[in-house]
């Protein structure tokens, strides 16, 4: 379940109170043409707000309906994310109007070392070589591109659907013109993982309601889904040793490219399993030792502990024949994911495929492969704390006393320092 922001004011302002008012609208709409009326009414509120920076107002909707309504919650969400990462230009030419679409895709990178994981700008030569590849196995015919000179972190990445919206129209412009567009002003120095995502962002423009990538194509309609899978595999073959320039040291995996929000919860999911792999083979490297000496302790969190719901596990790594957490990672849950597990959608919903893992199995799944077999899980619920000096998250140990995760004092000298 998506939460929102944690302030929030019970007396709704004028603009808040209508963004959740047509959000309920939409749920309660008896047919398609009553709900597409309401959306285009919401996307004219929602661009007014984000073209003005008001992301207060939508902040402050978001937290009433999450605790009203979710059904018009997820329809508000769902709404000011589709207007942040897109737009419509109009436009005249031989004295008619004519119409263009833009999205704002995300191209992620999963990446992983006992090293650093690069960021920052992107060499000129390298943005052009990247640029060519992503146009010519990914975008249907005729679609112009513009990709920001930065590679991202996540935490470089826009904080407010105001700032995705601005960033959107920006990188639109320059892929209509034709134009360059300026490196991001020296971004903030981002925390150091053993695993984590990167970003490359592309802003698409087409003629409005052509399509935009190429399994979208009349031709490819019938098997998109193969087409698409031929696209990503053509785009890993060709941009994967360029990536690799930026980021030495790093083994490197690329994900399709998808609109910004959707790619990112799926890079957000995808690097979960790496981040184990990455712990357990740094750790057995740094000190020395087998997977099978090591202990992994598994506990629940939320923002609440009264509320019961856990939104993310962490998973503390010992040896075994100490009580010390040595290292620790986060795994957290997204979207409809919960303790009992994701639900099943589509054609297996009725039974007919095995339902899926709960997320507390799917770690142990991915620590079992890792090569550790000693686990233990702490079914005390813990409110999410963080280290007062480096904010680092507190790790439940296997007594459940959460404490700082700390290499040992005889580790070797130059072992680099991860949270």
């Amino acid at each position: 379940m998506r939460r929102p922001s944690k302030d929030s004011s019970n007396k709704l302002s004028a603009e808040s109170q209508r963004l959740s008012s047509i959000a309920q609208a939409i749920v309660q709409s008896a047919s398609r043409v009553e709900e597409r009326t309401w959306e285009r009414q919401l996307d004219v509120q929602l661009q007014k707000l984000l073209r003005t920076n008001h992301q207060e107002s939508i902040d402050a909707a978001l937290n009433a309906l999450f605790k009203d309504d979710l059904a018009a919650y997820d329809v508000l969400m769902d709404g000011v994310e589709a207007v942040s990462e897109s737009s419509t230009m109009v436009e005249q030419q031989d004295g008619k109007d004519v119409a263009w679409q833009a999205l704002l895709v995300a191209a992620p990178i999963l990446a992983w070392t006992r090293f650093s994981i690069g960021s920052g700008t992107i060499p000129a030569e390298l943005l052009t070589t990247l640029s060519a590849h992503f146009s010519a196995h990914l975008l249907a015919e005729g679609v112009q591109m513009a990709m920001a000179p930065t590679l991202y972190a996540i935490d470089q990445l826009p904080r407010t659907h105001a700032e995705t919206y601005a960033l959107t129209h920006k990188l639109a412009q320059a892929a209509h013109k034709d134009a360059g567009v300026k490196p991001a002003a020296r971004a903030p120095e981002t925390a150091p993982f053993l695993a984590d995502t990167r970003y490359l962002l592309v802003a698409l423009v087409a003629p409005a309601n052509a399509p935009l990538f190429r399994w979208q194509e009349t031709q490819h309609q019938l098997d998109f889904d193969k087409e698409r899978a031929n696209a990503l595999a053509a785009w890993h073959e060709q941009a994967t040793a360029n990536v690799a320039r930026m980021l030495p040291g790093c083994g490197v995996e690329l994900l399709l490219p998808e609109a910004y929000y959707v790619a990112c919860r799926e890079a957000d999911k995808a690097i979960r399993p790496i981040s184990i792999r990455a712990a357990v083979h740094y750790l057995t490297n740094t000190l020395d030792l087998e997977a099978s000496d090591l202990r992994a302790v598994i506990a629940g969190f939320g923002e609440e502990a009264a509320d019961g719901q856990i939104d993310e596990y962490r998973v503390g790594f010992t040896l075994r024949q100490s009580a010390e957490v040595v290292y620790g990672i986060v795994w957290p849950l997204y979207g409809q994911e919960d303790e009992e597990g994701t639900p099943m959608e589509g054609p297996g919903a009725g039974g007919l495929l095995p339902a899926p893992l709960t997320p507390i199995n799917e770690i142990i799944a991915h620590l079992n492969e890792a090569g550790i077999t000693h686990i233990k899980r702490i079914n005390e619920l813990y409110v999410a704390e963080y280290c007062d000096d480096c904010g680092a998250p507190l790790f439940a140990d296997p007594t459940g006393e959460l404490v700082h995760a700390e290499m040992p004092e005889d580790t070797p000298a130059g072992t680099e320092h991860f949270h």
